[in-house]
């Protein structure tokens, strides 16, 4: 069964950095695409990156495309999300997911229940 368990996150100004990380177990952790997804109260869960199961592609959501990178260590079964230059607008949960390829998993098709997530909070 696959599980994912975030951490990181926190309380930050506008204009810091943050950097969450996932744990996975239960898979075959290089052989899929990892993600991010985020979600605000009374909103869907949103795309934010995806990272191949290699890590030689990654894609952004426009809104975080520059500020925003992912990767990820195959050796260690995680995938963090470096989040620079926050916004107010970037306060959220974030979740990581995995996927079996890059479009599947941007798509939102995914494996398993979602982590519980790790709160980013930007304030202005």
């Amino acid at each position: 069964q696959v599980q994912l368990v975030e951490s990181g996150g926190g309380s930050v100004q506008a204009g810091d950095s943050v950097r969450v990380s996932c744990a996975a177990s239960g898979l075959t952790f290089s052989r899929y695409a990892m993600g991010w997804f985020r979600q605000v109260p009374g909103k869907e869960r949103e795309f934010v990156a995806v990272i191949s199961g290699r890590g030689g592609s990654t894609y952004y959501s426009d809104s975080v495309k520059g500020r925003f990178t992912i990767s990820r260590d195959n050796a260690k079964n995680t995938v963090s999300l470096q989040m620079n230059s926050l916004k107010p607008e970037d306060t959220a949960v974030y979740f990581c997911a995995a996927g079996s390829t890059v479009d599947a998993l941007r798509a939102g098709a995914r494996f398993g229940s979602w982590g519980q997530g790790t709160q980013v909070t930007i304030s202005s």
